[in-house]
């Protein structure tokens, strides 16, 4: 016979259970289980006498505070006294080299693509039925795509480099040098000086040594005065070329098989 009711016995039962799979933290007064509610009204009818319904478990977890939830990304990391002064520094400077018609170029590196019959999220007009391989292992693919995009606000023009190496800074700094000599000196005949937006990771760290070296070549190889301006840890959002060139190559690429390097392109 099923037990329909809370009684004080039924909720010792129930405490009993969960306690033994029950983790948390003590100091935010935070609980939560592993079982679910079959499982835990398994485990009470073992201690029981009769059957103990899911209903019922569910109005004990709902007494206790155990409600379903998923984690939240709400926590950010401890900010830095001069965080938000880093940002006005970047836009003074932006304004600066704008208003002095030279050159500022937001740089990242967008997400690596695989390369062969690999699904990619999203859907598209197709003649055919379109069918890829149902794992995406990358010893049956071709390689793989490093997109590195290059944005100038001041022209509002975009462009992108396809590496097929590794995203390194060597490959970031080649990038820009390859910009410039195809696109930027003819769009910016007298400018001598360069200001890049970047992120403090990636192919563009702000700690790396070997990144100043490939800029100093970038610099010899343009005969561009370079300077870099890092946004703050975790604020990639921020930089311009995240909202302003990369959703337009993504919807370009949605549910396309990126079979090649000419596809990509």
């Amino acid at each position: 016979m099923g037990i329909l009711e809370v009684t004080p016995t039924i909720e010792q039962q129930f405490l009993k259970v969960i306690s033994e799979h029950t983790a948390g933290c003590p100091q935010q007064g935070i609980r939560w289980t592993n079982l679910k509610q079959q499982e835990i009204a398994d485990a009470m009818s073992e201690l029981g006498d009769g059957d103990v319904s899911r209903y019922l478990v569910r109005q004990l977890l709902k007494k206790h505070g155990f409600v379903k939830r998923k984690a939240l990304k709400k926590k950010s990391f401890k900010q830095h006294p001069d965080r938000n002064a880093q940002f006005e520094r970047i836009i003074e400077l932006k304004a600066e080299y704008l208003a002095a018609g030279e050159v500022v170029l937001s740089v990242d590196t967008k997400k690596k693509e695989q390369l062969g019959d690999f699904y990619r999220d999203g859907k598209l007009y197709s003649t055919e039925t379109i069918e890829v391989l149902d794992h995406d292992f990358p010893s049956y693919g071709d390689g793989k795509v490093v997109p590195h995009g290059l944005y100038d606000i001041g022209l509002n023009k975009a462009h992108i480099n396809l590496g097929i190496s590794r995203d390194t800074t060597e490959f970031a700094c080649a990038s820009i040098t390859h910009w410039w000599r195809e696109h930027g000196q003819a769009d910016h005949p007298t400018a001598t000086k360069l200001l890049l937006l970047c992120d403090g990771g990636g192919s563009n760290p702000s700690n790396s040594w070997l990144f100043k070296q490939d800029l100093q070549q970038l610099a010899n190889q343009t005969g561009l005065e370079v300077r870099v301006a890092h946004f703050a840890p975790y604020c990639s959002k921020h930089n311009p070329i995240e909202h302003r060139v990369f959703p337009h190559v993504t919807r370009a690429c949605q549910g396309m098989v990126l079979k090649s390097v000419d596809v990509v392109k």
